[in-house]
């Protein structure tokens, strides 16, 4: 069995993940210190992770592969000027799991060309929005890591 595949009609890495966590729910009432859960807490503001937080940085992994996902995009009004990220703020996701994505980049960054080699040495300390979208299908995906909640817009 592979990244990403169905066994016996649906996924079974997912069915016995879903099932782990119900069970540990039942036994213990403990959260990641960091996590996508504890990411989403903290923007809807259920936990004290301070103010004005409005995003939180995906990093996809691809099924095929399982390889870290890298975006690429050009800034709207400057064509020229490129730009990758291995981080992103979802956008939208529509019914048939296909997503719109925004790269982030370090707020240094913004506005310049940018080719991204390594979702680890890619700086994090401050992710902001660039505005540049891409369309994905998360069916592609086998994993996905979320970062803290930050304030990226």
């Amino acid at each position: 069995m592979s990244c990403g595949k169905d066994h016996h009609g649906g996924n079974c890495v997912c069915k016995i993940l879903k099932e782990i966590a119900g069970v540990q729910d039942n036994i213990a009432d403990d959260c990641c210190d960091t996590g996508c859960e504890q990411s989403i807490n903290d923007l809807l503001g259920t936990q004290d992770a301070g103010p004005g937080l409005d995003t939180v940085p995906l990093l996809l992994y691809c099924s095929s592969t399982c390889e870290p996902f890298k975006g690429y995009g050009a800034y709207p009004r400057n064509i020229k000027t490129k730009v990758s990220s291995f981080y992103f703020r979802v956008k939208k996701v529509t019914d048939d799991c296909c997503a719109v994505i925004e790269l982030l980049v370090d707020r240094s960054e913004l506005g310049k060309s940018v080719n991204q080699t390594c979702p680890f040495t890619q700086n994090t300390e401050h992710l902001r929005a660039t505005g540049v979208c891409i369309t994905v299908d998360l069916s592609c995906f086998c994993h996905v890591t979320c970062l803290p909640a930050i304030n990226a817009v």
